[in-house]
């Protein structure tokens, strides 16, 4: 995409709900308490060219639930958001006509050499009341009239878009296939234990807002990057980070439901999730929550304990005692991990800092051998010789007087490895079991951190002789 839309505008105007109808699908939180929106919101779109959601230009602490030190990253994402833009959607409330903060940022977007459509939004009727003439004292030529929630004049504005982008940068062109796989990777965890910080270290710049906050970061936000390499290879990536995931009981508003929305979904759609713990809190048991979700959705995980020079410090200083070498010490709190977060075998654990940028290209390393690991073929003759010599030293407990028993196995697909299995009864296989058959399989093909899925099919082998 070589062409970039910028929406702006202050606060609760329906800047975020105007980004959804142009992007087509709900990405931005959107809500009617001024401040939801805080980084900015980014996304190619089929239309060929990328489209920006940004905060509300002019808030003030006190307006919404942002507080100060917040409001001010705010706005230096707007300006950041105007000087990438090639075009400015600049949206106003049309049924509140002309307003005083309105005319500031108007004077503020004709100082810069940028193109600006005027979008009128909330004219959802063609009997909504609006004085649409007094809007050409912007100076930005005629307005475009729409309604983001209902879909009204959304057609026009388009094409007004398209428009633009072809005279300024021309029609777009058919991307060339380079060859490089950009591997999708997302940052997941408790609210402040540092994901935009560590988000900025990979993307090597300010483009996420980082507070000691809890909750700053609200919207999953995408941005693509490309990690040089100390052996000088370009890695490419899209990374997304995601608001703190909160229990659900401890949910306070609907913005915060969405958030966990969000972030949630961001889970299902990378190939990769990195779950960062808080190195002087340790796993907890909300990150045990968190790192199910991923669990769940069958992604393979890199644990990332941040803030690792805090936890180093404290040992230092012979907070923590019992350890003799900072080695000794990374290798206890590693196994530590492992046994709280046993659900998720043979993930890597990397132990970086944020703050001082201590080995953050380790976890992209990770990724990329965590992925390349899920493409191998596993032979039918090996899978189920392994399945059975497991079966022969520890048979499946029984249940209701009848054990779990394959007959049979097969490797059917890949990211995440599948395995349909023919056995007795798919409901006797018990999750200890399951786990145990797990375990044997990431051991004998060297699957560390693979998750894997078992395809249960009920078979009758007439060989067999069942237990009653």
């Amino acid at each position: 995409m070589n062409f970039t839309v910028a929406i702006v505008g202050r606060p609760n105007v329906g800047k975020s709900r105007l980004f959804n109808r142009l992007a087509g699908k709900r990405i931005s939180i959107v809500h009617d308490m001024p401040g939801v929106t805080r980084d900015v919101i980014t996304r190619d779109l089929d239309d060929g060219y990328t489209l920006m959601d940004t905060g509300g230009m002019g808030l003030v602490e006190g307006m919404s639930d942002t507080p100060g030190k917040i409001v001010n990253a705010v706005e230096g994402q707007i300006d950041f958001s105007i000087d990438a833009a090639d075009l400015v959607l600049f949206v106003v409330d049309g049924r509140e006509g002309l307003m005083a903060l309105d005319k500031q940022m108007a004077e503020r977007l004709r100082r810069g050499d940028k193109r600006v459509i005027l979008v009128v939004n909330k004219v959802d009727t063609e009997t909504t009341a609006i004085k649409d003439k007094e809007f050409y004292r912007y100076g930005f030529g005629e307005p475009h009239l729409v309604s983001a929630e209902h879909g009204r004049g959304m057609s026009t504005l388009r094409k007004a878009v398209l428009k633009l982008r072809d005279e300024i940068v021309g029609p777009p062109q058919e991307p060339e296939d380079d060859g490089k796989k950009v591997l999708k990777v997302c940052f997941i965890g408790r609210p402040n234990v540092g994901k935009s910080s560590l988000s900025n270290c990979l993307v090597q710049s300010d483009r996420f807002i980082v507070s000691d906050v809890p909750g700053t970061t609200r919207d999953s936000i995408e941005m693509p990057f490309v990690w040089k390499s100390k052996r000088g290879e370009d890695w490419h990536f899209m990374l997304t980070d995601t608001a703190g995931i909160r229990k659900q009981t401890k949910l306070n508003s609907s913005v915060e439901y969405f958030s966990r929305v969000r972030s949630l979904d961001a889970i299902r759609d990378v190939d990769v999730v990195f779950m960062v713990i808080d190195a002087k809190e340790g796993p907890t048991n909300q990150d045990k929550a968190i790192a199910g979700e991923a669990t769940k959705a069958n992604k393979p995980v890199v644990i990332v304990v941040n803030k690792w020079d805090l936890a180093l410090k404290a040992w230092e200083d012979e907070e923590i005692d019992g350890f003799d070498s900072e080695a000794k010490f990374r290798e206890a709190f590693e196994k530590g991990i492992h046994r709280e977060l046993f659900f998720v075998p043979g993930s890597p654990v990397r132990f970086v800092s944020a703050k001082e940028g201590i080995d953050v290209e380790k976890i992209l390393l990770s990724a990329r051998q965590l992925n390349k690991r899920q493409g191998r073929k596993i032979p039918t003759g090996r899978l189920n010789n392994k399945l059975y010599k497991m079966a022969e030293r520890l048979p499946a407990p029984k249940k209701d007087g009848r054990r779990f028993r394959i007959y049979y196995a097969v490797h059917t697909g890949n990211y995440p490895y599948r395995f349909k299995i023919f056995c007795n009864q798919a409901k006797k296989l018990g999750d200890s079991y399951k786990r145990f058959l797990l375990k044997g399989l990431v051991e004998e093909f060297e699957l560390d951190g693979c998750p894997m899925v078992f395809d249960l099919v009920n078979k009758k082998n007439p060989y067999i002789q069942e237990e009653d």
